[in-house]
């Protein structure tokens, strides 16, 4: 399969339907001291959706990356085999990564590596000079091609270095109604968690019976997908390597859908139908796990040249990590933002 009616197209943008695996009632995502996130969409007739945001922009980034690991083995799912990514060893010899890390490349335990400076290097930033942001691009594709389709900010290099995501999604409902409900934290052996004669403890450490209040949702799911072709064309990689991240972003797409709706306890979803929305509706459709792997696995193997080791080891050196943050503080009395220290040569001893 070729991607021939992706060619000069700014974007390609598609609708998962989706469904709750069982029953009708799911639970949003949210924080205890905000809660679900409604709100009301106006149609272009003037009248109003009750909408629900079910997964953020940022949360799809990380669901993204998550069906890319396998938890199992400590590796990259085999279907991504070759692909470069960046490994850190913490003193106690712990292992993360830029799989794995919310900020990727720009990880304090990354960043905060001697052998960090064999990337600074390649990126090529330089104070007070302009930032060509394609090599960015090709030591992102050396070290992590992954911070490609989803942005990166590393502002611990410079404060202008940095890239907007290409892959971004979210998962939103319409037409929602709360389903308001509660439970109880049951306590067997002291259910009283109130009054000054409790025989174990109070509430508060984790004794006594619990009432609380439970919000779930139902509603229509969808969840949207937005691969921007043009950014990718224009970041300047060699011949193949935007063909190759398309491939990587149809597999995570496909592969989210297929593995990666479990979102929550109460948000197990499955997946109805995906379409092609947008200029390319009826001329492209995404395809099937089967088709994009054996593609997939070739452009890895055609970009090999490009790649770093797989994964490049570093280790992160606490004493370093001290004297970045001595010095960013510093950078702040003196009255700047601190945000281009990292790029000064702060050597570890």
């Amino acid at each position: 399969m070729n991607l021939e009616a992706l060619k000069n197209q700014p974007r390609l943008l598609l609708k998962a339907t989706l469904e709750p695996q069982l029953g009708h009632l799911f639970q949003p995502t949210g924080f205890p001291d905000l809660g679900a996130a409604t709100f009301k969409a106006i149609g272009k007739d003037g009248t109003t959706r009750s909408m629900l945001l079910v997964e953020s922009h940022q949360s799809m980034g990380n669901n993204f990356e998550k069906v890319c690991w396998d938890e199992a083995t400590g590796k990259l799912v085999t279907e991504l085999e070759g692909l470069p990514y960046v490994e850190s060893t913490l003193p106690d010899g712990t292992k993360t990564n830029t799989i794995l890390e919310a900020h990727r490349l720009n990880s304090p335990y990354i960043v905060n590596s001697a052998e960090f400076a064999e990337i600074e290097k390649a990126i090529g930033f330089e104070k007070n000079k302009p930032f060509d942001r394609r090599k960015l691009a090709s030591a992102l594709m050396k070290y992590d091609p992954s911070s490609l389709l989803h942005g990166i900010f590393l502002e611990k290099v410079g404060g202008v270095v940095r890239l907007p995501r290409s892959l971004t999604s979210f998962i939103e409902a319409e037409d929602v109604n709360p389903v308001a409900f509660g439970g109880v934290k049951l306590d067997r052996i002291q259910p009283e968690s109130t009054g000054d004669k409790t025989p174990y403890g109070k509430a508060k450490d984790g004794y006594g019976n619990v009432p609380h209040h439970i919000e779930d949702f139902t509603g229509s799911i969808y969840a949207y997908f937005n691969l921007d072709l043009a950014l990718l064309r224009g970041l300047g990689l060699s011949d193949g390597s935007p063909d190759l991240l398309v491939w990587l972003a149809f597999f995570k797409v496909r592969k989210f859908l297929s593995e990666g709706l479990n979102l929550r306890s109460r948000c197990q979803l499955q997946l109805v139908s995906i379409e092609t929305v947008g200029a390319l509706k009826g001329r492209f459709e995404l395809p099937e796990l089967e088709t994009i792997v054996p593609e997939l696995k070739r452009h890895i193997q055609g970009a090999a040249a490009l790649f770093s080791k797989s994964p490049l080891p570093v280790k992160y050196d606490q004493k370093l990590a001290a004297k970045r943050s001595k010095a960013k503080d510093k950078a702040k009395d003196d009255g700047g933002d601190g945000a281009d220290t990292a790029g000064e040569d702060i050597s570890a001893t």
